[in-house]
């Protein structure tokens, strides 16, 4: 991961700073919960290669805690650990009918720790959109990856927010012995998000391109760089292999195909990068909630094998 360093440069960022409402889901069918944070709407001031500064403008939405952790994926993941109990307006969820990550071929967490409030890793972003997509079956919300606007957004928490000590708010290089930690375990950025620096880095939504500003043209109002094929997309934030200069609300990183080089499957797995237990992700729901229609629609475009 270290020979990746892209930054996306962040000017000026405002909205209000305190009292960030909180909210708790627990999946229906299962004692496991996660919490949302409420992201208030805002602008940040992106600055281009060619020193070219845009505004973009981002509406309100929640954005997990913490990132998503493995006994939350498992459920999805493994059959018998899901049920017909949905809150799914339609009400037709069937759990046999979901189309789930297939057998790992070794353990691609390498020992790093699975149950018990470790990070989910080592899918790929399409694997992190169905999961996605199955969560909103299961609720009946709308969830999906962040944008790279909105992670960056969230991250510095409606200003230029950078810690004085990585080490109390980041797993990275210096301090995390060659693996990942339980989430939530530092300190929280202002907006109270865990683990945005280091830990594992994080999917985000949109095909990577190094012109950010170029690839979002004029759609500077909650801009998504929507992909065209499977690789290359963008990955935000440190982990625990990162540099320090590597742990930032700026740092991009592309996903590549060697991330998968010791996938036995031809073609490969649609579901595991066997070489990236450095990434895995957290989930945006919009305050504004879609209508079932603009949800299907979203997933057919966004998820591309």
């Amino acid at each position: 991961m270290r020979n990746q360093a892209f930054f996306l440069p962040i000017l000026f960022l405002s909205a209000s700073l305190y009292g960030q409402d909180t909210t708790q889901i627990t999946i229906p069918g299962s004692v496991i919960n996660f919490r949302l944070v409420y992201i208030p709407t805002g602008q940040m001031d992106v600055q281009g290669s060619d020193g070219q500064t845009v505004s973009i403008q981002l509406d309100a939405f929640w954005l997990g805690a913490r990132e998503v952790a493995y006994d939350e994926f498992s459920l999805f993941q493994q059959r018998q650990y899901d049920s017909d109990a949905s809150d799914w307006p339609a009400g037709e969820y069937r759990a046999d009918a979901v189309s789930r990550p297939t057998p790992q071929y070794l353990d691609y967490t390498y020992g790093m720790g699975t149950s018990g409030g470790f990070p989910a890793v080592s899918m790929t972003q399409q694997a992190a959109l169905r999961y996605c997509y199955w969560l909103y079956q299961k609720t009946g919300q709308f969830y999906r990856l962040p944008t790279e606007a909105e992670w960056a957004y969230a991250c510095r928490a409606g200003q230029d927010w950078a810690p004085e000590e990585l080490g109390a708010y980041a797993w990275y290089y210096d301090n995390a012995y060659d693996a990942y930690h339980k989430i939530g375990q530092k300190a929280p950025n202002p907006w109270g998000l865990y683990d945005m620096l280091g830990n594992v880095a994080e999917w985000t939504l949109d095909e990577y391109q190094k012109d950010y500003l170029a690839a979002i043209g004029m759609e500077t109002s909650n801009p998504w760089v929507k992909p065209e094929k499977r690789h290359s997309r963008t990955v935000m934030g440190g982990s625990y292999d990162s540099l320090q200069k590597e742990c930032s609300c700026t740092h991009r990183q592309r996903s590549q195909p060697r991330w998968q080089a010791r996938d036995p499957q031809i073609p490969k797995s649609i579901w595991w990068n066997t070489d990236s237990p450095f990434v895995g992700f957290r989930i945006v729901r919009p305050e504004q909630q879609p209508s079932a229609e603009a949800v299907e629609a979203f997933f057919q475009e966004a998820i591309r094998d």
